[in-house]
């Protein structure tokens, strides 16, 4: 790791995280871990079936009180997220399915015991009488073919159609070169650590539904759990403790909550919900299935001059609230351009709906898929004119002296020097040791290949871009609540949830900048709503820009009334007085916040008659200067060893460099890094769900459904830019997604580059031994191939 740590432990040091102790000592808190008093467990009963109407379900005897089906909680409002989305429909989604199944699944009953087992043992005794229909698998059949629809009363299965089209007629008349290629993503489950969960029980002093849920979202949560049980949100507390990750999956209305909830709102009992690992498999495979064909116009040298896409993503057969089903298509239209800098585009992107799980947002939200199609693109036309594929990279990225940058999809990229990100990473590969090692040869005859792929994220999407995007909701400014305790110490309170972020310390870490706290005596307050301002949540790489920038803000407010209390302790003028590292100082000597605290809490006696009557606590609202998001961006570089023999791919060095602005803390920068890269490396080479022609997944155990673990990701060597942004505080930049969008393209890359003297090209993941093989054989069989 590259970035030298910065003295102290304020913005730039290397602080060890404060949430870890409790968690390598077993003391963190999860939903699994809760135990009240008369609790209850629930189960459910799943659809075995992808499309099929209900006729009749029939409870066991007895069961009454413990058995409940959609009919018997008439007050549970369905879940439907409206869209100003052009083309846009309304999917309409019952926390038990009503009338119809429309996945293999879904939830029909909800069955409730004293032990999980005793539930789920109830739920196996409930008949459901189906009449099965024709179940929708492959998106462009289903887009094609309306006589068989998800949704009955939609005219078509057309979640919606985005188009695009800027400057393309008039640039692609320019080319010299024309290239098409047919790329596709498959789909893939998320699979958090700890799957959902949640813990309801009403709270009769407090006269409130309090939900512990396992959220990223919890002020989102409340007011959708509000909405649809029909609540006012004063009503409706969520707390979320420890999150055993999220990666997206967790910041949604999901159906088991409301039923959770209706549960203890009518029994007053403390009900729980805890996902198992085969049902996240089965009813959460909701991500990353794109389709696309493209076509790039170039010139002679590679110079990328238009580019013509046809994006087709799979949605699963319901949208979500409150993102809804419009927020992946929006992503993969506006973001496949990447870093590049050309000047025509047009890109028509089809959502489909068919009889899967509903796609939600999953970690780098369609930037994976983009920039996977992007980067074999850039591959493709260097192929094509017969250059390096770096080369042609490098001539194509914008470069820093063009930076503000308005692309061709109207993005604003605030900061950078991509080219530099590139030339570092093929520097740290050492790309001539590996193609003299590839030139000659390997004693086990695998073959060396090397890879390259750049990107740039998003991250802190404000208002202005979640309003273009038609959201049932807009993000607009998060708020922090800061206070000074009598000791001296400082409690923060923000309203997005840490699962795994490390902002217990990076957010201590940013109000130490300000005050000069001792990092230990920063308490951060995070993910009850009951105690922390409204934020919309931690998702889209936002937190440390957006809480962040609400903390320093906060704590800035606070120094003009520590001034006004030490220079009347010190019989200074104030003017004459400064506020420095976690004191006030005077010519003629120095109170610290110790002793300004004591005077406001215990001994007012001792405060100006001037004193600010807002005490020692602020809260403020921040959003960025310039809302349209701050652009991390990093190249990836790798060299592999593919085995034609057998189909394995081994990763032989992974070198990232990546900027993400001013580094508030590069371990914790590091870790999401890292994080990130082996969730890419399973899309890459592992993750699949696949269905059979009656839309039956195939993998239902991790024994089916493979992921990485520890020996299949290589030692990631990390390297940093800063270039901070010119709108947030610090030029602070998100970067929690960045990880997991450049993998799949990189080694893609890297395995196109070993076996491109065979003539294979590899286009769809995941890139298992058996496609490989196939490729292989398929090449044999053609004598010559087009380089294009």
């Amino acid at each position: 790791m590259s970035a030298e740590a910065r003295p102290g432990q304020g913005v730039g040091a290397r602080v060890p995280r404060k949430e870890d102790a409790r968690h390598l000592h077993g003391r963190g808190l999860f939903v699994p871990d809760m135990m009240l008093p008369g609790q209850r467990e629930v189960a459910f009963l799943r659809s075995p079936l992808a499309h099929a109407r209900i006729a009749a379900v029939r409870k066991p005897p007895g069961s009454e009180g413990r058995v409940f089906v959609r009919g018997d909680m008439p007050e549970v409002l369905p879940i439907v997220a409206p869209s100003t989305l052009p083309t846009f429909k309304l999917s309409e989604q019952h926390h038990l399915a009503y009338g119809k199944v429309r996945f293999v699944g879904e939830p029909i009953a909800c069955c409730v015991g004293r032990t999980r087992a005793e539930a789920e043992d109830l739920a196996e005794q409930v008949e459901v009488d189906f009449e099965e229909l024709p179940a929708l698998v492959d998106a462009h059949q289903a887009r094609l073919d309306p006589s068989i629809r998800v949704h009955e009363e939609w005219s078509d299965n057309l979640y919606l159609t985005l188009q695009l089209d800027n400057g393309f007629d008039e640039c692609s008349k320019k080319a010299d070169v024309v290239v098409k290629r047919e790329i596709e993503l498959s789909r893939q489950s998320m699979n958090p650590m700890e799957g959902k969960g949640t813990l309801a029980v009403w709270d009769d002093r407090a006269n409130q539904l309090v939900l512990h849920s396992s959220s990223q979202t919890p002020h989102l949560l409340r007011v959708g759990v509000a909405r649809f049980l029909r609540l006012n949100e004063e009503q409706v507390r969520v707390i979320a403790p420890d999150v055993g990750g999220g990666f997206g999956y967790k910041c949604i209305v999901f159906p088991e909550d409301l039923c959770v909830a209706w549960l203890a709102l009518k029994y007053r009992k403390p009900f729980r919900y805890v996902e198992d690992r085969r049902e996240h498999l089965v009813a959460g495979a909701n991500s990353r299935q794109h389709h696309y064909n493209l076509t790039a116009y170039a010139s002679k040298e590679g110079r990328l001059l238009a580019l013509d896409a046809e994006v087709t993503i799979d949605g699963g057969a319901y949208s979500n609230w409150p993102f809804t089903i419009g927020l992946e298509p929006g992503q993969a239209t506006g973001n496949l351009p990447g870093p590049y800098d050309f000047r025509g585009y047009r890109v028509k992107t089809y959502c489909v709906a068919t009889n899967k799980p509903g796609f939600l947002p999953y970690r780098g939200v369609a930037r994976t898929g983009v920039c996977f199609a992007m980067e074999l693109m850039i591959d493709a036309i260097a192929r094509a004119v017969n250059r390096d594929p770096y080369e042609v990279r490098l001539q194509n990225l914008v470069r820093p002296e063009q930076m503000p940058y308005d692309n061709v999809a109207r993005k604003h990229y605030d900061s950078g020097d991509y080219p530099r990100a590139l030339r570092m990473a093929r520097e740290k590969l050492d790309v001539e040791k590996w193609r003299e090692r590839q030139k000659r040869g390997e004693p086990d005859k695998r073959i060396i290949g090397i890879g390259f792929a750049s990107y740039c994220e998003q991250s802190a999407h404000g208002t202005s871009v979640f309003a273009a995007w038609g959201l049932p909701m807009t993000p607009g400014y998060d708020q922090a609540a800061v206070r000074l305790t009598a000791g001296g110490g400082l409690e923060v309170r923000i309203g997005v949830q840490s699962h795994g972020q490390g902002m217990e310390t990076t957010m201590a870490q940013l109000a130490h900048q300000v005050l000069g706290i001792d990092v230990a005596r920063v308490q951060v307050v995070h993910g009850d709503t009951g105690t922390t301002p409204f934020s919309t949540g931690t998702y889209a790489s936002r937190s440390m820009v957006m809480s962040g920038g609400a903390v320093v803000n906060a704590c800035r407010e606070l120094i003009p009334r520590f001034v006004r209390i030490g220079a009347h302790l010190l019989k200074a003028p104030e003017a004459d007085c400064r506020f420095e590292n976690g004191a006030v100082i005077a010519p003629s000597g120095s109170v610290s916040l110790k002793d300004i605290a004591e005077a406001w809490y215990m001994r007012p006696e001792r405060l100006p008659e001037n004193v600010d009557r807002a005490g020692l606590e602020a809260s403020v609202a921040f959003k960025p200067k310039r809302d349209t998001g701050a652009f991390s961006y990093a190249s990836h570089a790798v060299a592999v060893a593919v085995d034609p023999e057998t189909g394995q791919v081994e990763i032989l060095d992974y070198v990232v460099v990546e900027d993400c602005g001013t580094l508030v803390n590069p371990m914790v920068v590091e870790g999401q890094a890292i994080g990130g890269i082996a969730q890419g490396i399973g899309t890459a080479l592992y993750e699949e769900q696949q269905y059979d022609a009656n839309g039956q997944p195939n993998a239902s155990t991790l024994a089916d459904y493979l992921i990485p673990g520890p020996t299949e990701i290589p030692a990631i060597r990390i390297f940093h830019i800063e270039s901070p942004s010119p709108y947030t505080e610090f030029g602070m930049k998100g970067m929690g997604e960045g990880g997991a969008i450049a993998p799949p393209a990189v080694i893609f890359n890297a395995v196109n580059d070993a076996l491109r003297p065979l003539g294979v090209e590899v286009r769809d993941t995941p890139l298992t031994p058996e496609k490989l093989l196939d490729a292989i054989e398929r090449a044999k069989a053609v004598p010559k191939r087009e380089a294009a």
